[in-house]
């Protein structure tokens, strides 16, 4: 795998406390991860994506940090990561890891130091209240409520974006940017091959805090549960500079062999392409970027169509990685239930992912066809479901451990977990689709084992046809190959006449026979 490895690679996110638990604390660990890998590489991936591993009080599961240059204890040490690294690239697989440089915890000395107005009081974003002791602006939090904080130590706000105790990296002083990176060049000198980076687009704020205008009301989901979705946020996030620290990271990771960076770009639909689009083009910011296009209910044709020609369209010469699942939102199986049986759905999801051109990421415990799980509120550990429940739930329905085996807790642990194992998730588990031919796991690993194989499907082009809804088709083509690949995405079989080609690849309820295409429910076909 060579400098540009990333394109097209399949990236795991392995979201660690719920991999694996080697010493029976019930939360996963880096050892865990360790032993569990050979897993990850049957599947014929390239990559792993850890989720934050450092040190952190865990409000919000380690994006909130309190040490960037260390383990947090409840996962291990530095020496079992140099292991974790060391293992992973004897398999062959690459490491990423999330790096969170928008906020930190307030439990961080940096903090501690900056309320008192010692050598870092410029290190995070501080304002004076207004006349009436109001906050500085209107700016609202991604979790709720106005995203200033009054601490009294210092007699003026502070930002967060998000968790009252993750207070925003002031990223417009230089001095905090050449901390950051030194950050990366530790974690790089340690062997990581890049970082994914969360909330890449908040990293700086508009220096006259300027008042965010108002979003104008969606339809679809108005009005909004947080009041977050009420503003448009042209000031507290999306800034040009953003681009000029981006561009310095970039500059740091051209300095060691083949590592790249993933930015996660929080934003609405409509604007969340621009950015993407902004943010990889060229070759002095992001090798890829990812936003929620693809994380929410949306199903059909047009929008996959949208997405996929709309970022290609924009940003000819950027890169793009594609997902379904990750951490932060339901899992697709069940997002997308009405549009066919479980098996079904999660055989046609991958079959499409691994089509589209981009890099593509999977999330853990995905390539069983993996569920939501339901959990009571007195189950809840994350902020925003214990807030918002019962409208919003949160992000721990799907950060629920990972199934290994049909033993109470599911080969996770021998203790009761963080999360609960429930009965719909472990009937899901890694030893009985190993049994099975015919499981989603199986047809998961023939699926990434095609992509691998198929210039098409790992460097060509797309371009898509004009077909009645519910088929989603396009051709990839290379210098060596073409492909054209036909979805169907309801729950009904459709016939398509006039394609032309030999059938290949691990197709799902399909025919083709003198240009008659027959596509059964959730039917997937590759014709070369």
């Amino acid at each position: 795998m060579g400098r540009d490895w990333w394109r097209g690679a399949v990236i795991y996110q392995i979201y660690p406390r719920s991999f694996q638990d080697s010493n029976s604390d019930g939360i996963g660990d880096l050892k865990g991860i360790t032993d569990r890998l050979p897993h990850v590489a049957s599947l014929g991936v390239d990559s792993i994506w850890l989720s934050p591993i450092f040190r952190s009080p865990m409000d919000d599961m380690g994006y909130d940090v309190s040490d960037y240059r260390d383990i947090d204890p409840v996962f291990g040490t530095l020496a079992d990561f140099d292991a974790l690294v060391a293992r992973a690239h004897e398999l062959g697989l690459k490491v990423i890891i999330d790096q969170v440089l928008s906020h930190s915890s307030d439990r961080h000395p940096w903090f501690a130091d900056s309320k008192k107005r010692g050598t870092k009081a410029d290190w995070y974003v501080w304002a004076d209240p207004k006349p009436d002791g109001a906050p500085p602006n209107n700016w609202q939090s991604v979790f709720g409520g106005s995203s200033w904080e009054w601490a009294p130590e210092r007699g003026q706000y502070y930002l967060h974006n998000f968790l009252i105790s993750q207070p925003d990296l002031n990223l417009r002083n230089p001095e905090v940017q050449d901390e950051m990176l030194d950050v990366l060049r530790f974690w790089l000198d340690r062997g990581v091959d890049g970082f994914r980076l969360d909330t890449v687009n908040y990293y700086i704020h508009d220096g006259a805090l300027r008042d965010n205008p108002p979003m104008p009301p969606d339809p679809e989901r108005w009005p909004p549960l947080s009041t977050y979705d009420m503003q448009d946020h042209a000031y507290d996030k999306n800034r040009p500079e953003n681009l000029v620290f981006i561009s310095r990271m970039r500059s740091l990771l051209n300095e060691y062999d083949n590592r790249c960076m993933v930015g996660e770009v929080g934003e609405v639909p409509h604007r969340a392409l621009r950015l993407m689009e902004e943010y990889t083009a060229g070759d002095a910011h992001l090798h890829m970027a990812y936003s929620f296009d693809m994380l929410g209910p949306k199903f059909t044709p047009a929008h996959f169509r949208k997405v996929l020609e709309g970022f290609f369209n924009g940003a000819p010469d950027g890169w793009p990685s594609w997902s379904f699942s990750n951490h932060d939102v339901n899992r697709h199986v069940t997002r997308w239930a009405r549009h066919g049986a479980q098996d079904a759905i999660a055989k046609l999801a991958i079959s499409m992912l691994a089509s589209f051109e981009g890099t593509i990421g999977l999330y853990q415990g995905e390539e069983l066809g993996q569920t939501e799980t339901e959990l009571a509120y007195e189950e809840l550990t994350d902020p925003p479901g214990l807030r918002f429940w019962p409208e919003n739930k949160g992000r721990d329905g799907c950060r629920t451990p990972m199934v290994w085996d049909g033993s109470p807790q599911g080969g996770f642990s021998v203790v009761k977990p963080w999360l609960p194992v429930k009965a719909p998730q472990l009937a899901r588990h890694v030893a009985a689709q190993d049994a099975d031919p015919e499981s989603v796991l199986h047809h998961y690993r023939a699926m990434l084992a095609f992509r691998r194989a198929s210039a098409a499907l790992k460097e060509g082009q797309s371009r898509f046809l004009d077909l009645p809804d519910p088929v989603l088709g396009f051709v990839r083509e290379a210098a060596s190959e073409t492909l054209t690949c036909l979805f169907n995405l309801g729950s009904e079989p459709v016939t398509l006449t006039g394609i032309i080609g030999k059938q290949t690849g691990p197709a799902i309820a399909a025919t083709v026979e003198n240009g008659v295409v027959k596509l059964g429910p959730n039917g997937a076909v590759w014709l070369r």
